[in-house]
This record gives structure tokens, sequence and C-alpha cells, in this order.
């Protein structure tokens, strides 16, 4: 490619998405598989392609609270995909399990600074693979 081709491709891709949403998307925090991991959810889109895993690790705090001590993610499918795993796996991890269950579709994607309306869709993915990894973990206590 042209270095005009990629500074328009740069461009658009900027007005598109936050800065946020590719810093996470270039550079996912806790990313990858988690040995025995106390919770696993496995959420996908069909329509999309994009299939998410989390994995959660549980410990309690203190005060006997369950807390996600640690909690990492696999995601096959788009930038949105990837940076909505990596910013559900922010918020959720040193929270409780109460805490961790109140992270929705919308804060998620607010705290990537918005997301195109065609791409809301990732969110919603992240934070069903969030809540499914708690609902797998408590199945198994």
């Amino acid at each position: 490619m042209t270095d005009l081709l990629l500074e328009r491709l740069h461009r658009l891709i900027m007005q598109k998405y936050s800065k946020k949403v590719i810093e996470h998307f270039t550079r996912p925090h806790n990313q990858g598989a988690m040995k025995n991991a106390d919770g696993v959810g496995t959420v996908g889109n069909p329509k999309c392609g994009d299939v998410m895993r989390m994995y959660i690790k549980v410990n309690k705090n203190k005060k006997g609270e369950e807390v996600i001590k640690d909690i990492k993610f696999e995601t096959l499918g788009c930038g949105a995909a990837i940076s909505t795993s990596s910013m559900a796996t922010d918020l959720a991890k040193g929270k409780t399990i109460d805490e961790a269950l109140k992270i929705t579709n919308n804060s998620v994607a607010e705290e990537l600074g918005g997301l195109p309306s065609l791409k809301m869709h990732c969110s919603n993915l992240a934070a069903d693979a969030l809540k499914k990894a708690i609902d797998n973990y408590k199945q198994k206590k």
C-alpha cells in the first residue's frame, strides 16, 4: 500500500473508533487462556462470526466476599470484539461477583468512548461472556 492510502485508511479508522477502542485492539489486556479457571463462559454471534471465551479465577477478600482475582479472554472476531473483551476484563478484575454482574454492554461501550451502532453487538458479547463465566463458577460451587 502507498503511504497516502495508509494515511487515508488510518483517518477512516480514527473517525469510526475512539482512541481507547484502538488501544485495546492493538494492545489487549488480559488476553489468553487460563488453566484451572474457576469459571468459563463462551458466547458467539452467528451473524458476524465473533466468538468470545472468558475465564475467571475467584478468591475471597477479607470481608469474605467472592472477588474476581484474575480474568482472561480469548476472542476470535473484529477489532471491536477484541476491544470490548479487553475492556470487560479490565472492568471486572478485582470486583466482587455482585459488582461484576452489574457490568453491561452499555458500560463496556461507554468505557471505550463509544462504539459505532453496527458494532454494539460486540459489547453485548463481552458482557454476556463475563456473566456466563460467573454462572459457570456458581454452578461448580
